[in-house]
């Protein structure tokens, strides 16, 4: 290999300051690369943790407390159908005329008409604790009220307990 001959040649061509630069610039690469390749990524780890961390711990709260109601809801006692029924047409009953229920087999379609959105996500819990009740089918539209509030539009298909 000639390269290497070639470069040693033009290196004790260069004057003593050039190759005291030269020397420079490879040290400052060289941190450089040692920076982006080591460094700079374990401190961005170090800098993200705690707030990660918090994060982290939040969602594991949340998966707790999702895991004690599933618990709780798997420890009730069995909903005949026709008490399951009797539920959810109480709850049908509790949205007043914005809601209207059918009922075919096990099934029960829930129609809505601008049911406001916190509204609609409490009656789904209350249905699905106290009737058993789970959604199939869900075919719904938001829509924008004029003081901003979202509300919902359109059809729910719930599964009752088996007869």
């Amino acid at each position: 290999m000639k390269l290497a001959p070639a470069l040693q040649a033009r290196w004790d061509g260069l004057a003593d300051r050039e190759q005291t630069l030269v020397r420079g610039a490879l040290a400052l690469v060289s941190a450089a690369v040692l920076w982006w390749l080591f460094l700079a990524p374990a401190l961005h780890t170090v800098r993200t943790a705690g707030a990660e961390h918090r994060t982290l711990q939040a969602e594991l709260e949340q998966m707790k407390t999702l895991q004690s109601q599933a618990r709780s809801l798997q420890a009730q006692p069995r909903l005949g159908y026709d008490e399951a029924l009797r539920a959810l047409r109480a709850s049908v009953q509790a949205l007043g005329a914005r809601a209207q229920m059918g009922e075919a087999g096990e099934r029960a379609t829930i129609t809505l008409r601008a049911i406001p959105a916190d509204a609609l996500a409490q009656w789904l819990t209350q249905v699905r604790i106290n009737a058993r009740a789970l959604p199939t089918d869900a075919r719904l539209t938001r829509q924008r009220g004029e003081s901003g509030t979202a509300y919902w539009d359109g059809t729910l298909v719930l599964s009752l307990p088996s007869r």
